[in-house]
């Protein structure tokens, strides 16, 4: 029987992780899932609706000590870059009106592999490869996100 798990510790929790959990980004998005963690244990994610789960983030399994850390799996991505920095914007909003997910660093954008996507973006001038890297989109705009700061 899989052992449930239903909590989402803060951030600031000192609980150590037990075990891991390796998801691609839409996988992080089901809030009640089965999965086997990386040290092949069967666990049931029963999460408030809506979670999103972060690389990162650690669960607890009700009634237990198991404290589950949150990987981001590597999965296929496109890679857009531009060689000026207003295609790129202008591009994330064309994205952002499809409602795509998107990672957004400062010079590249990452989305989840889609030939009409692929081709609209080779339209407009952007260069675009397929990698294998874990993909972490935007959080949405009501979805209340840690402030992160790239040194």
């Amino acid at each position: 029987m899989p052992v449930l798990l239903t909590t989402q510790l803060d951030r600031h929790s000192q609980l150590v992780a037990t075990d891991r959990l390796s998801l691609t980004a839409e996988e992080r998005s089901r809030s009640r899932h089965p999965h086997v963690t990386d040290g092949g244990r069967e666990v049931y994610l029963q999460l408030k609706r809506g979670t999103n789960l972060r690389h990162g983030d650690r669960l607890q399994a009700a009634g237990s000590e198991l404290v589950v850390e949150i990987l981001a799996k590597p999965e296929q991505v496109m890679v857009v870059t531009a060689i000026q920095p207003l295609d790129l914007l202008q591009a994330v909003y064309h994205l952002g009106n499809r409602h795509v997910p998107l990672e957004i660093t400062d010079d590249r954008l990452y989305l989840l592999p889609d030939p009409v996507l692929q081709d609209l973006l080779h339209q407009r001038g952007l260069q675009v490869l397929v990698v294998e890297r874990p993909f972490q989109p935007q959080a949405g705009a009501y979805e209340a996100t840690p402030h992160h700061h790239h040194h």
